[in-house]
């Protein structure tokens, strides 16, 4: 970090484009906030688009700004962020998101600095400094065609990368006192070395954002105490995160569980769970032993269905880590989970890795 404060130093007086990048939640926007702070713009405006938030249809309207009339609901002229950011800095985050056609239009924009309204004729100079930030893989989005190789070098003159906090973990206990130093006095909790310990050990998947969740709601728990390193463990359980592809995975599951309208009344096994063949590679089918009864449902008879989505989320970790040998990284490969989900599941269902 100290590295990338340096950087921040080095590239905030030019005007020069600047391209963030690290995961979720490490940080980005607020070094794009630093490097405006440490440019001669400070004083001027610090506008911030997140490309990914604005549906697409209306991302060229907020960017660009559209003159009235020029779309059904375009009541009035609107400046876009562009014009806002004028003798400012813009920052645009989630980058990697941008839809192909407004990459295109956005590289014309900053090679030739004037923007066009939608709807309008009239071209408008803009003297707008660019930082742009991203938790995609762009070089792979570029090997791919999902984002255009020139406006990758337009944006990234100067790139900086935030690692994530796993990787500096002795920022971790900095962090922590920062946080907790945030809330009222007599509110703010401590940390016992054992405590700081446990935290630096954790892998901090949602990085310095998880981090600071985490204090927030030590302090609801344990106001103005003291914590040990049982209550840090208490409070990682708590964190509840579902990740996009377990959802996906129940919900695939739950469908897989629908009843063949001729066989509604027949039990209806869970949904097999398949680990690659030691010999041939190809997928084997290993089927959960215990059939689940779907004659309720088809009955009309309502059914617990948390209940019934816990369990098959219990039984797919069981077979996974009976076909892995016990070995918890195998195993949360084959459910497209973390390793640290998996161990929080393990814990939730007390299932036994041996």
């Amino acid at each position: 970090m100290k590295q990338v404060r340096r950087l921040i130093r080095q590239v905030g007086p030019s005007n020069a484009s600047v391209l963030v990048t690290g995961p979720s939640g490490s940080g980005k926007e607020l070094v794009a906030r630093a490097i405006h702070l440490a440019s001669g713009r400070a004083g001027a405006p610090r506008v911030a688009v997140n490309c990914g938030a604005i549906p697409r249809e209306l991302l060229e309207s907020e960017l660009f700004g559209h003159e009235k009339g020029s779309f059904t609901g375009a009541h009035a002229q609107h400046r876009g962020r562009f014009e806002e950011a004028d003798g400012g800095t813009l920052f645009l985050d989630e980058i990697g998101d941008m839809p192909a056609d407004m990459q295109v239009k956005l590289l014309r924009v900053l090679e030739e600095r004037v923007v066009q309204r939608v709807g309008g004729r009239g071209q408008i100079p803009v003297d707008v400094r660019i930082v742009a930030a991203t938790h995609r893989d762009i070089e792979r989005a570029i090997d791919e065609g999902r984002f255009r190789e020139d406006l990758f070098y337009r944006l990234a003159v100067f790139p900086i990368e935030i690692p994530p906090l796993a990787e500096r973990a002795e920022d971790i206990p900095l962090l922590a006192r920062h946080f907790a130093d945030r809330a009222r006095p007599a509110d703010r909790v401590r940390f016992t070395p054992a405590a700081l310990d446990r935290l630096a050990r954790h892998d901090w998947p949602g990085n310095v954002r998880e981090l600071k969740n985490l204090i927030e709601r030590a302090g609801i728990l344990f106001t103005g105490q003291t914590i040990g390193a049982e209550q840090v463990e208490s409070l990682l359980l708590r964190r509840g995160r579902v990740g996009a592809a377990e959802r996906r995975a129940l919900w695939e599951a739950t469908d897989a569980m629908a009843p063949e309208p001729a066989s509604a009344q027949a039990p209806v096994e869970a949904p097999a769970l398949e680990a690659p063949s030691e010999a041939s590679g190809d997928p084997v089918v290993v089927p959960i032993r215990e059939g689940i009864d779907m004659t309720r449902l088809a009955a009309g008879q309502p059914v617990a269905l948390r209940e019934m989505l816990a369990e098959i989320e219990q039984r797919y970790i069981q077979e996974a880590l009976a076909l892995s040998g016990g070995v918890v990284a195998d195993a949360a490969r084959m459910l497209s989970l973390q390793r640290t989900t998996l161990i929080e599941k393990m814990r939730k269902y007390e299932v036994s890795a041996a």
